[in-house]
C-alpha cells in the first residue's frame, strides 16, 4: 500500500468533529455521465466524514451532461477540466486527460484517487495516481465479460486498472472472484453493492420538477418500455437494428409507450431515430436528465438496453431487461433471470420482448413477473461502505465489513 512521503498523521476519526484534524484530500474523477450516477453518493458520503476533504474533477469527457447529472445529487465539482476537443481517437482522449490528472493530484498533494468503472477517464485517472505514488481506488471493481476487445476498450480498461489499484470495491461476490482469480490479495478487495443502486433509488424518490416536458407528455401513458443504446461496438448497424426493432414492437403494441433516451454523441442519436420517427407512441428525447430517467424507469415494464449501468440499475425496481448485447460483464442480472441476453438482431430483440409482452399482466402492471426480490447488485448501502474503505485505506477507521449476505 502506498502513501506519500510527508503525509500528516491522522489526529481525528470519523465522528470527531471540531477536533484538531488534518483532512485527508481524497480526488474523486468523474468523466462520464454513468460515472457522475454512481460516484456522487460516494461523494455524498465523504462529505459526512470529518476525516476527509472530498475533491470532485471533472475531466470534461462528457461536459455539461455531468454538471447536470451532479447537480440532481446537489453537487458540484471543484475543478472542470477541458477534455480534448474535436473527434480525437480514445488514446488521445486517455492520453489528453493523464496529464491534466497528474497536475491536479501534485498541487496539492492528494492522499488517495477514486476512480469508478472503466472509461477513459477512470483509466486515466489511476493511471495519474500510479505515477504520483497516490494510492487509487476503484469503485465497481472486478466486472470481467471474459474477452479484451468486448466491450472495446473498457474491458482493457477494467484490467488495466486493476493493475494499479490499492483497494478494490466490488459491487458483488462474483466480481470479488474475478479479481481473486487475477492474484488480488484477497485483503484489498471489499464487496460493497453497486453504489448505483443508491443513486437510482434515491433519484426516483425525488419530487418532479415542476412543468417537465417529458414527464407531462407521458403523464398518463401505461405501459411503459425504456429503450437505450450507445456501446461502441454497436455503433452503426447494429444500433440501426435496435431502432428497427423497436419501431417494429411499437406497430405491434400500439398502446404500449417507448420512451427512447439516445446518447449525447449525434450519430449515434440519428442512427436509431432513423426508423422510429413518426411512430405516434414512440418518444425521442434525447439525453434525459437522471432525475427523470429514474422516474421513468421505475414505472417502466421493460428496458431494451446496451448499457451496463441501466441492467444494474432496473433491478433496483424488479424491471425485466433486454440486454441488446453478445456478452456482459453484469452476469449476475443474467445469472438471476432478470436479465436476458438478446444481441442486435431485429429478430431476436422482437421476439425477445414479445415473450416479456405475453407474461401474465406484463402490459396491466400488475406485475413484474417471476423476477428475485432480492437486488442482486447490492442493497443500497454501497457509498457508505466505499467511503468507509477509503477512511481505512488511509488508516483513519476499522475496516468495514463486505455486504451483509454475501459470502
Amino acid at each position: 500500500m502506498r502513501h506519500l512521503e510527508g503525509s500528516p498523521i491522522p489526529c481525528a476519526t470519523d465522528g470527531e468533529r471540531g477536533t484538531l484534524n488534518y483532512g485527508k484530500r481524497i480526488v474523486i474523477v468523474v468523466g462520464t455521465r454513468p460515472e457522475a450516477v454512481k460516484l456522487a453518493p460516494v461523494v455524498q458520503e465523504l462529505n459526512r466524514r470529518s476525516w476527509a476533504e472530498p475533491v470532485l474533477i471533472a475531466t470534461g469527457q462528457h461536459g455539461e451532461v455531468v454538471r447536470e447529472t451532479l447537480s440532481c445529487f446537489g453537487l458540484r465539482a471543484q475543478v472542470e477540466l477541458t477534455a480534448p476537443v474535436g473527434a480525437v481517437s480514445v488514446s488521445e482522449l486517455t492520453s489528453g486527460l493523464l496529464s491534466r490528472l497528474g497536475e491536479r493530484l501534485r498541487a496539492p498533494a492528494a492522499h488517495a484517487v477514486v476512480v469508478q468503472g472503466d472509461t477513459a477517464s477512470a483509466l486515466a485517472g489511476a493511471m495519474a495516481g500510479f505515477y504520483s505514488s497516490v494510492p487509487v481506488v476503484h469503485v465497481e471493481a472486478g466486472l470481467r465479460s471474459g474477452d479484451l476487445r468486448n466491450p472495446f476498450p473498457e474491458e482493457a480498461n477494467r484490467r488495466m486498472i486493476a493493475e494499479v489499484s490499492d483497494l478494490h470495491l466490488a459491487p458483488t461476490r462474483a466480481a470479488h472472484r474475478n479479481l481473486i482469480a487475477e492474484g488480488v490479495a484477497a485483503e484489498r478487495i471489499l464487496v460493497t453493492g453497486n453504489t448505483v443502486i443508491d443513486a437510482v433509488v434515491a433519484a426516483s424518490r425525488r419530487p418532479p420538477a415542476a412543468g417537465d416536458p417529458l414527464l407531462h407528455r407521458i403523464a398518463n401513458s401505461a405501459p411503459l418500455v425504456l429503450v437505450t443504446a450507445h456501446r461502441r461496438e454497436n455503433w452503426g448497424d447494429p444500433i440501426r437494428r435496435i431502432g428497427r426493432a423497436v419501431a417494429s414492437l411499437s406497430h405491434q403494441y400500439p398502446e404500449v409507450t417507448f420512451v427512447v433516451a439516445a446518447h449525447m454523441n449525434p450519430l449515434v442519436r440519428t442512427t436509431i431515430q432513423e426508423p422510429l420517427h413518426g411512430r405516434p407512441n414512440v418518444h425521442l428525447p434525447g439525453p434525459i436528465p437522471y432525475d427523470v430517467f429514474a422516474r421513468l424507469l421505475a414505472r417502466s415494464v421493460l428496458a431494451i438496453t446496451d448499457s451496463g449501468g441501466i441492467q444494474e440499475e432496473a433491478a433496483a425496481f424488479g424491471i425485466p431487461v433486454l440486454v441488446t448485447r453478445d456478452n456482459t460483464e453484469r452476469t449476475e442480472g443474467i445469472d438471476s433471470g432478470l436479465a436476458r441476453l438478446v444481441g442486435t438482431q431485429e429478430s431476436e430483440i422482437v421476439a425477445a420482448a414479445e415473450k416479456e409482452f405475453v407474461r401474465e399482466g406484463a402490459l396491466s402492471g400488475t406485475t413484474n413477473g417471476p423476477y428475485p426480490r432480492r437486488n442482486p447488485y447490492g442493497d443500497g448501502r454501497a457509498a457508505r461502505r466505499c467511503a468507509a474503505a477509503c477512511g481505512w485505506l488511509l488508516g483513519m477507521v476499522p475496516k468495514p465489513s463486505d455486504i451483509p449476505g454475501e459470502r
